[in-house]
């Protein structure tokens, strides 16, 4: 595990890598999560566009990012209307 700083609530930002394969850029690519550039400076961004143009995991269907959804819900509105397809990426 690489220490690369904290967030805001001064939770632990790292890297972690298993046999030299950095376990983040491996989720992104199988689509199994996704590239935030707030904390990886853009780091799995080619990952992230190779899983997308793949169709890979939840590039298969549609969903809203979750710190949208976080935005959304803190601005009182009801998680039906954070989650409505109209405002999520197909």
């Amino acid at each position: 595990m690489l220490v690369v700083g904290l967030d805001p609530y001064g939770r632990v930002v790292a890297t972690c890598a298993v046999g030299g394969i950095d376990l983040g850029e491996w989720l992104v690519r199988k689509g199994l999560a996704l590239d935030w550039p707030q904390y990886s400076k853009g780091r799995y961004g080619g990952a992230q566009r190779d899983a997308e143009h793949a169709g890979r995991g939840i590039w298969k269907g549609s969903y809203v990012e979750p710190w949208l959804y976080r935005a959304c819900i803190r601005a009182s509105a009801k998680p039906s209307d954070c989650s409505d397809d109209a405002n999520a990426h197909h």
